[in-house]
């Protein structure tokens, strides 16, 4: 494969997820599509489903320095397939993408990572786990103790995360459904990452403790054809308990959340259970974003408002989106993080 396709072999995946944050709305095909009468199986779900079109692994930490400044780190890898079957060498039709991030009060750095499949330069194993793109890795002897590294020309990160708490299913069982019309995904999470190790700025290395949440998804036509994007949110109280919640954008507006309590039991919330509203929009990168939000869930006692740690937090990656960590305050108290994706530039 010469260069020029090998480029565009990578790329198109992209473009496709850009087209209204995703060719995610498009008809899954011949791709396998999620089922409310699946039922996760661990650690084998921890890997690859290459028949699905999209997953990803994604990794939020809200971290603290000796000093008390908070910081955010993100670590993601996704997969997208040209094709619901593996290959090895360059006939493989899987595509992956590698982003992370570490945002300050002040700052926003960025780095992407683009590979194809079957070749070795990316992949995902379930036992023991390791999901990696090139030198970037999310690796341990197990799924519940990993450590988290990736850099960029400006940036890194070397963590450590261990779970105390268990694993999360969202919706029924790990079937998330997502519009009216019943697209879904298989999601589940792991919210109770412990987290120490050093981040590096410009400036220099700083020693950092705090949390992390670990996102698990995969489906084949997650969104319907007219969602535009999404708002979701991952909120850890000081209370010890966890909310999740997302807002998917499209002619009527379509939410979903679930509740964690400390001890890791969590209940499903259905469409209308959980609101988010702007309160404040600021111009970046060329679009209007709410930066604040109040969120509300009533059968919970929650009113919160959000803000962003640094509105800045744009990720000028392939597929543009905003993503970064945010602080809690009202009815309960503590941190997140929010991304938002699909906002048309104007």
């Amino acid at each position: 494969m010469n260069v020029k396709a090998f480029l565009l072999a990578i790329l198109l995946p992209c473009q496709a997820l850009a087209q209204g944050f995703a060719g995610l709305g498009a008809t899954a095909g011949d791709f396998a599509q999620p089922s409310p009468n699946t039922r996760l199986q661990f650690p084998a779900d921890h890997a690859a489903h290459p028949s699905f079109r999209i997953e990803w692994w994604y990794v939020t930490a809200n971290l603290t320095g000796p000093d008390g400044t908070a910081y955010g780190a993100q670590w993601t890898l996704f997969r997208t397939a040209l094709a619901p079957f593996q290959a090895q060498g360059f006939a493989s039709p899987q595509i992956w993408m590698g982003h992370a991030a570490l945002t300050t009060p002040t700052a926003h750095f960025v780095a992407e990572r683009l590979g194809r499949g079957g070749i070795g330069q990316a992949g995902v194993t379930a036992a023991p786990f390791a999901a990696w793109i090139d030198d970037w890795a999310l690796q341990g002897p197990d799924f519940d103790h990993l450590q988290m590294q990736a850099s960029g020309s400006d940036f890194g990160y070397d963590l450590q995360l261990d779970a105390k708490g268990p694993l999360v299913l969202h919706g029924q069982n790990g079937y998330s459904v997502k519009s009216a019309a019943g697209q879904a995904s298989q999601y589940y999470s792991q919210p109770f990452f412990q987290v120490a190790g050093q981040i590096t700025l410009p400036e220099g290395p700083v020693a950092v403790t705090g949390t992390a949440w670990l996102d698990r998804e995969w489906s084949s036509q997650p969104l319907a054809a007219d969602q535009r994007g999404w708002d979701w949110f991952s909120l850890s109280f000081d209370s010890g308990d966890k909310l999740m919640g997302f807002v998917l954008r499209g002619a009527s507006d379509y939410t979903s959340a679930t509740w964690i309590a400390a001890d890791g039991t969590a209940t499903a919330l259905p469409d209308g259970a959980f609101s988010a509203q702007p309160l404040m929009r600021q111009r970046i990168a060329g679009r209007d974003l709410p930066t604040k939000w109040q969120l509300r869930l009533p059968d919970h006692g929650v009113d919160v408002t959000i803000d962003a740690l640094n509105p800045n937090a744009w990720m000028t990656t392939s597929v543009p989106y905003w993503e970064g960590p945010i602080t809690i305050t009202g009815s309960h108290s503590g941190v997140g993080y929010l991304e938002m994706t699909g906002y048309d530039d104007k």
